[in-house]
């Protein structure tokens, strides 16, 4: 399977450091490929809290500040995804110092956190909240090691 099946795009309107983003990339469509998945088109595009507040507001009728809103874009039941992916840099930053954990790693935490939506992964309930937290800390511990 050829790397050509497979876009992964960082957008910055609102400018944040990511480090090593070819290997950030290539992991990504390793994980992808672990789960079957044959291609991907995913634009992540990191911007302000106004700005996702107002995505938020707009198109899932939520008037709260988040993270990161993912938007699943591909046909049902399709091997290929296409999503684009909302990422607040405001929101990253806050949460580092709250959880007191290195910015890059937050970065990675809600990025990995988009894609595992992608594949499946809920955070509706506190089950699924658990689960998805597991899958994050699996993914960071692999790719940080």
């Amino acid at each position: 399977m050829s790397l050509k099946n497979f876009s992964i795009r960082f957008c910055f309107q609102k400018p944040i450091t990511l480090k090593e983003r070819r290997r950030l990339k290539d992991f990504l469509i390793q994980q992808l490929r672990k789960v079957g998945k044959t291609g991907a088109e995913i634009n992540y595009v990191f911007c302000s809290d106004e700005e996702l507040l107002s995505i938020n507001q707009t198109n899932l009728n939520h008037d709260y500040y988040t993270d990161i809103i993912t938007f699943d874009l591909s046909e049902k039941n399709s091997p290929n995804l296409v999503s684009d992916i909302y990422i607040s840099t405001d929101r990253v930053k806050d949460n580092a110092k709250a959880f007191n954990v290195p910015q890059n790693t937050e970065l990675l935490r809600v990025i990995f956190h988009g894609v595992l939506h992608l594949i499946g992964y809920k955070d509706k309930t506190l089950e699924d909240q658990a689960q998805m937290r597991s899958m994050e800390e699996q993914w960071l511990k692999t790719y940080l090691s």
